[in-house]
């Protein structure tokens, strides 16, 4: 039976990420990378590695992808959607899990090699600008979180 003809095999994935933000002149501003090789505009995240609970792969993920770090305020959520990678024959189940995080410190300059610019933009932008359906849902859920906070 050739790979092709075999029913593709599944694997479940966990990830974590956050919402980082500040406030500005009234305003609040997260950032939002752009990953190498790619045109999307999307929240920094990345796999748990095991032993990691989801919190502090949010914090990880953040603080490599974007350069700075951050305070985690509230867990916003989860979002769950599958993939198929056709070249493994394989469907992927990946939940990722999500914090509200204050801006701590650091630059955008800072970010590490999968990145390819980081930046700051309103949260109302990021609402329209941001590429993913699911990362538009997280932001609305972090929008919601900030503004009963107020």
């Amino acid at each position: 039976m050739s790979r092709k003809d075999r029913p593709a095999s599944l694997r479940i994935m966990h990830s974590s990420g956050g919402v980082l933000f500040k406030e500005v002149d009234g305003g609040i501003m997260v950032a939002m990378i752009i990953p190498k090789n790619k045109r999307v505009l999307t929240l920094p995240k990345g796999l748990i590695d095991r032993g990691e609970d989801p919190e502090a792969t949010a914090l990880r993920e953040v603080r490599e992808e974007t350069g700075m770090t951050g305070e985690i305020i509230k867990k916003i959520g989860e979002v769950s959607y599958w993939f198929y990678i056709k070249d493994e024959n394989t469907r992927y189940k990946k939940t990722v899990h999500y914090y509200l995080m204050r801006y701590q410190s650091g630059s955008p300059e800072d970010h590490d090699w999968e990145i390819e610019e980081v930046i700051w933009i309103p949260l109302e932008e990021a609402l329209k600008k941001a590429s993913y359906k699911t990362d538009r849902e997280i932001l609305k859920k972090a929008r919601d979180l900030l503004m009963a906070a107020r």
